[in-house]
């Protein structure tokens, strides 16, 4: 029997687990592999490939970089390839008919949220945002819509208390990709007939901004404890600060403060107050309970515990954040 010909899309490096369990999967032939265009990078804005596209040149497949999926000379490149299948994750494009229609088993997309829920560009993120207590991965067959294809297979996973983005990145990256190969074969095989999502319970989520990072020290400390989860480490969960430093007391600067962990303490106080602040953390009163800051990072600065941070930092009760 030929193996089953497969072009893959996708660009960062979740998509880059489903491409590496997929070449390492038997009776596959990744015929070709489609990214994102390589884009400025870092301080001096040197063109940087994708993760993907790293990979497929250590496979030494092929690489297509069009920068529209509509554009006529890649859709001519795609139907000279005869695919049997376009698996895709994380392309980053929306696909049009003329590719949905051209594999005889349609295009086939790893989306990590248990859809109709979170469709769109931020699912890992939105279900921390929101205290879920479980998330996992669809495998739908495509449409024309925004993650509203017909589901094919899903898997869900606990959201642990201490996951923040990029650990449940990792272990749904790893999920999708094992889910793929594992759905890919049934489906070809007959043994997975596709369903619509339900009607109830869609929910859409938009790009993240940095803007979106910064702490409203006015809400519930649960819900400050998710927003740093889920923006952790990207765009980040930010507040500012006025202190004195400790080497210079006459200087009294405010400074952008990055919060990478922290915990729930069933204190009240002003929201925004620094309510102590010592080597176990920096604890601030927020719209209910108050929240214990245990590592950070100073703009321009390290990671760094708390501890650490007063080191160089004086911070007191009654000092606000904000």
């Amino acid at each position: 029997m030929n193996p089953l010909r497969i072009v893959f899309m996708g660009t960062p490096e979740l998509a880059g687990v489903s491409l590496e369990t997929l070449l390492a999967a038997t009776g596959f032939d990744i015929v070709a592999v489609v990214t994102q265009p390589d884009r400025p990078k870092g301080r001096d804005l040197q063109l940087t490939p994708s993760p993907v596209k790293l990979i497929a040149q250590r496979a030494g497949k092929p690489v297509l970089q069009p920068a529209k999926a509509r554009d006529e000379n890649f859709l001519a490149q795609l139907r000279a390839l005869q695919p049997d299948l376009v698996a895709v994750a994380a392309f980053g494009q929306i696909l049009p008919l003329a590719i949905l229609e051209l594999p005889r088993f349609g295009c086939l997309n790893v989306h990590t949220s248990l859809l109709p829920r979170y469709r769109g560009a931020a699912p890992i993120q939105a279900a921390l945002l929101h205290g879920d207590a479980e998330t996992g991965v669809t495998i739908m067959k495509m449409d024309a819509g925004l993650d509203t294809g017909d589901i094919l297979t899903q898997r869900a996973t606990r959201i642990e208390p201490s996951d923040n983005s990029q650990t449940l990145h990792d272990r749904l990256a790893k999920l999708g990709a094992e889910q793929l190969v594992e759905t890919i074969r049934d489906y070809v095989a007959g043994k997975i007939q596709p369903h619509p999502q339900p009607t109830e319970g869609v929910s859409h989520v938009p790009k993240l901004t940095k803007e979106q990072g910064k702490i409203d020290w006015q809400l519930p400390a649960a819900a400050i404890w998710n927003r740093i989860r889920a923006f952790t480490p990207w765009p980040g969960a930010f507040t500012f600060c006025t202190a004195k430093s400790t080497t210079d007391n006459s200087v009294a600067r405010t400074t952008l403060l990055k919060i990478w962990e922290a915990r729930i303490v069933a204190e009240t106080g002003p929201a925004g107050e620094i309510l102590r602040a010592d080597k176990s953390g920096i604890l601030v009163g927020c719209g209910t309970e108050s929240l214990l800051i245990t590592n950070l990072q100073r703009e321009g600065g390290r990671r760094m515990t708390a501890g650490e941070f007063l080191a160089g930092h004086a911070l007191h009760a009654g000092g606000r954040l904000g």
